[in-house]
């Protein structure tokens, strides 16, 4: 090769490398202006090649579970079958709330929404009864408020909320990754209701521009990418949590501890010391979709200093004004409210105060659904 000849390919490649360069940036800048995580979140083979998922994805396990946690809230969505278009004969109840409802170690027809929507249940005109499971693991209304603002683009008939005395702690309510990650919706709703929450929570992730680059975007698309490549193997399997061979059972026995949510000691509540504000901004939100509020079952121990707790969350002092609080507000905002705080045997539970069994569960599924079908009648 001449030195004319190496001169051109030198040229040429650098000319290459220039263009390349060029073009990589300029399709990183165009990502950051012009696509977001909720565009290409809303992207899905959910519903369409892939069945939809039964509950919100959650997971930190995927090759055993055929799972993953990510925190766009379009694509968690659209991966649920709640996505898929609603039946004119269906009555579309959404079951929110936390783990329990998610339904931790259990398999999806075990679930709440699993075992309810074996009932063939009926609406006063004769629709099905469909219940959808948007329960999401740890306990805060606020993440709770904000699956519900992306859920009422799905058409509900019915809300459903079941709520325990943990998710109500002020300390819990910004303390979800969710919310985190999605700073601007979260202070929107803060905005909004007028939510007692701090806008400058130093846990808000504020991404920069380069941080909404395609290059800054890679592990949450990524997330995106295999949320989707799961869907095979959901479809195949069923399968979308990892069951432990063993598990550690919930506690019945406590030391002499009366502690609750940094309280060291027992002291008068008021409702102004539980987050009241996210349930009333959560039926302001729903408008006239109706909002049920449940009080959870939970466990209660008859073990060694069981007289000061009902179990390991919660001492008798700070559970037992709770509900007095609750029933109380309920009241007063006319809310639907049903408690059943200690409806469920205590062998029922597994590993936390609020984690049912099947047969728990169906315990459970059973009161409610009494319970819905005289409430649908008047």
């Amino acid at each position: 090769m001449n030195e004319s000849s190496q001169t051109f390919t030198w040229r040429f490649l650098l000319r290459v490398l220039l263009k390349t360069t060029l073009l990589f940036v300029a399709i990183n800048l165009l990502f950051a202006v012009a696509v977001t995580p909720e565009s290409y979140g809303r992207l899905s083979l959910y519903n369409h090649f892939w069945p939809g998922r039964d509950r919100l994805p959650y997971g930190e396990n995927p090759a055993e579970s055929y799972n993953l946690s990510l925190n766009n809230l379009p694509a968690m969505f659209a991966s649920h079958r709640l996505a898929e278009p609603k039946a004119d004969d269906e009555f579309r109840v959404l079951l929110l709330g936390d783990s329990a409802v998610w339904g931790w170690l259990l398999p999806n027809e075990d679930t709440l929404a699993g075992q309810l929507n074996r009932m063939d249940l009926r609406s006063a005109d004769g629709r099905s009864l469909t219940f959808y499971n948007l329960g999401y693991p740890i306990l805060s209304l606020s993440k709770d408020l904000l699956l519900l603002d992306e859920a009422l683009a799905y058409e509900p008939d019915l809300i459903v909320w079941l709520v325990t005395l943990d998710s109500f702690a002020p300390a819990q309510q910004l303390n979800h990754p969710l919310l985190w990650h999605n700073a601007p919706r979260t202070r929107e709703l803060i905005q909004t209701y007028q939510l007692p929450l701090d806008m400058a929570d130093g846990r808000f992730v504020e991404p920069n521009f380069w941080q909404r680059t395609l290059v800054g975007q890679r592990q949450e698309l990524a997330n995106w990418l295999r949320l989707q490549q799961l869907g095979a193997a959901w479809q195949a399997t069923g399968v979308d949590q990892f069951f432990p061979p063993e598990y550690t059972p919930r506690a019945s026995d406590f030391e002499l501890d009366e502690s609750w949510q940094g309280y060291d000691t027992a002291v008068p509540l008021t409702a102004a010391d539980l987050s009241f504000p996210m349930l009333a901004a959560g039926v302001q939100m729903a408008g006239e979709v109706p909002i049920v509020i449940v009080n959870e079952p939970t466990f209660v121990s008859d073990g060694q200093n069981s007289d000061l707790r009902y179990n390991a969350w919660y001492p008798r002092w700070a559970y037992d004004q709770y509900r007095e609080l609750l029933a109380e507000t309920a009241v007063t905002h006319q809310w639907p409210y049903l408690d059943l705080w200690n409806l469920v045997p205590g062998e029922e539970f597994t590993d936390s105060p609020v984690h049912l069994t099947a047969v728990g569960n169906d315990v459970l599924a059973e009161e409610l659904a009494d319970w819905l079908a005289t409430f649908l009648q008047n």
